[in-house]
């Protein structure tokens, strides 16, 4: 059972962090990313980190502005994000994912997260 949270309506330029709880299952078992999708557009991968946290993947396009963490006492993931453009507005999803971490495809969903970045 993943849950996200932390979702708001932002201005360009400013800062967020998602966070995303889990539970249900062993936390570490798990790879975690993060999948958003735009309106009228199809997912798209975000950014994906190993069971224990030690790699992470991004898309290029948030590559330097967004950070991925996972805190495993927590059962949570979180996803910073900054310098956000209005290209960034979506929906957020948090995945889990057992086998691999990249390429992250996710086994199990969230029900995401909306953030709107105004221009």
């Amino acid at each position: 059972h993943l849950v996200e949270s932390g979702g708001a309506l932002v201005q360009a330029g400013d800062s967020l962090t998602l966070s995303c709880a889990a539970s249900g299952r062993t936390f570490s078992d798990f790879a975690m990313g993060w999948v958003r999708q735009a309106p009228g557009k199809e997912r798209e991968f975000v950014a994906a980190i190993s069971w224990s946290g030690g790699n992470t993947y991004y898309t290029d396009s948030v590559k330097g502005r967004f950070t991925i963490s996972r805190d495993n006492a927590k059962n949570t993931v979180y996803l910073e994000m900054n310098s956000l453009k209005p290209e960034d507005t979506a929906v957020y999803f948090c995945a889990a994912e057992e086998s691999q971490v990249y390429p992250f495809s996710g086994e199990f969903w969230g029900k995401g997260a909306l953030v709107i970045v105004s221009s």
